[in-house]
């Protein structure tokens, strides 16, 4: 018999889980972790450079220079498996005052997610910067490796359910609270990231940045799981000390 505290805490823990899990997924299939903002440019001399860099983002070679200067300049958006810019429909959008302007998403390919980081982007001879190298790394592996953890535990939670036992409730919480480190990490790889991509880079004037919802919803998610793997411990360890206290009143 279950005592009707760990029963609630338990069913608490996996709605927190549930919309944790649901959150992160969210946030890893979206691409709206960092925004810029350009200031509109008309006229055809900055027409065709911009036609240019939309050009070099959709159909050239993968660079990190060239997807940041086009992220920089067109209103990009960037996010763990997708990289973004507004384009206007219109081929002669620069004649307009206010173009109709649409959302054009390009994404990472797995072995783009490995590819080495210079200290000079689009600089191949500058040296690999190590650093944000493995941040870009950890930032596409710890979602994953969060969300394997969350399907780890509630594989081993199902099991337990079948079995009729709370023993491996102490485990499913750890699982839980190494999900929840994951997906923080994930957050601090991207913002870290993305501080060093600044300072190596020369941003136009007036282009602002600014973090999106997906990063929020990331990071949200994190407290969350904590929150799942608190009340697991707590059951796991309630119950456990409630069980031996009835054995030994039994054993008296």
């Amino acid at each position: 018999m279950v005592d009707n505290r760990y029963a609630t805490a338990l069913v608490i823990a996996c709605v927190l889980s549930a919309l944790a899990s649901v959150y992160l997924s969210v946030a890893v299939g979206t691409q709206h972790w960092y925004q810029y903002s350009s200031p509109p440019v008309y006229g055809e001399p900055n027409a065709s450079e911009l036609r240019s860099l939309h050009e070099e983002f959709s159909h050239g070679e993968f660079d990190e220079k060239t997807y940041s200067d086009s992220l920089f300049r067109l209103n990009g958006t960037l996010g763990l498996w997708w990289r973004c810019l507004q384009v206007p429909t219109d081929s002669h959008w620069y004649k307009e005052p206010d173009p109709k302007m649409v959302m054009e998403c390009v994404s990472f390919t797995l072995s783009q997610q490995f590819t080495p980081k210079y200290k000079e982007p689009g600089n191949h001879n500058s040296g690999e910067d190590m650093i944000r190298t493995y941040l870009w790394r950890c930032q596409f592996l710890l979602p994953l490796v969060s969300l394997g953890l969350v399907l780890l535990s509630g594989l081993v939670g199902f099991c337990a359910c079948l079995c009729r036992s709370l023993s491996p409730t102490l485990g499913i919480g750890l699982l839980h609270l190494l999900a929840g480190v994951c997906s923080l990490g994930t957050v601090c790889c991207f913002l870290a990231g993305m501080d060093l991509l600044h300072r190596v880079s020369v941003l136009p004037e007036r282009v602002d940045g600014a973090l999106g919802w997906s990063l929020y919803l990331a990071l949200i998610s994190s407290p969350l799981h904590m929150m799942a793997a608190a009340l697991l411990v707590w059951a796991a360890r309630s119950h456990s000390k409630s069980y031996y206290r009835m054995t030994a009143y039994r054993v008296a």
